[in-house]
């Protein structure tokens, strides 16, 4: 089988990340979404949140499945028989920020790395972005899932009314 990851940290997941992965989903026999949980880093979103906003945001393919993992992303390869890591680019950018850990992941286990260039229409979106603006009122309905546009719109209100 071959089964393909595509990490990430999804905070939240958008329409760039989703393109990626249904285009993968076509590459592979089975593509996990796995979802960094490193416990030093700040989210908006909880581990559990965004592995359930994933899961529904990924319901349409069949042969997508939503997984968790801490630790190196080469010991979730190896444990779980993954031989590809998918991998979007935006831009030259993110091939530079990519290739040295493509790189280092091939060198620890053999694992490949697949760079798959986002379309132009998201080729600017990050989860980053996405959460700035959207705590500054615009409006990122076009970029997120509906579902998650709902979480989003509902954790930064509560957020400013506990004064975050």
């Amino acid at each position: 089988m071959r089964r393909a990851v595509c990490p990430g940290s999804f905070d939240p997941v958008h329409h760039g990340h989703l393109d990626v992965v249904g285009r993968a989903s076509v590459l592979f026999d089975e593509v996990v979404v796995a979802v960094g949980v490193n416990a030093s880093k700040s989210r908006l979103f909880g581990p559990e949140e965004r592995l359930a906003m994933l899961e529904e945001a990924c319901a349409e393919w069949d042969n997508v499945r939503v997984d968790g993992f801490t630790g190196l992303l080469t010991t979730y390869c190896a444990e779980n028989d993954v031989r590809a890591i998918v991998k979007g680019l935006r831009g030259a950018g993110d091939f530079e920020y990519e290739l040295p850990m493509a790189h280092m992941n091939s060198s620890l286990t053999g694992v490949d790395t697949v760079f798959v260039p986002t379309r132009p229409e998201w080729s600017f979106l990050s989860s980053s972005l996405v959460k700035e603006v959207a705590a500054f009122g615009g409006d990122v309905a076009p970029f997120v899932p509906a579902p998650v546009l709902e979480r989003l719109t509902a954790r930064l209100a509560e957020r400013r009314a506990h004064g975050a």
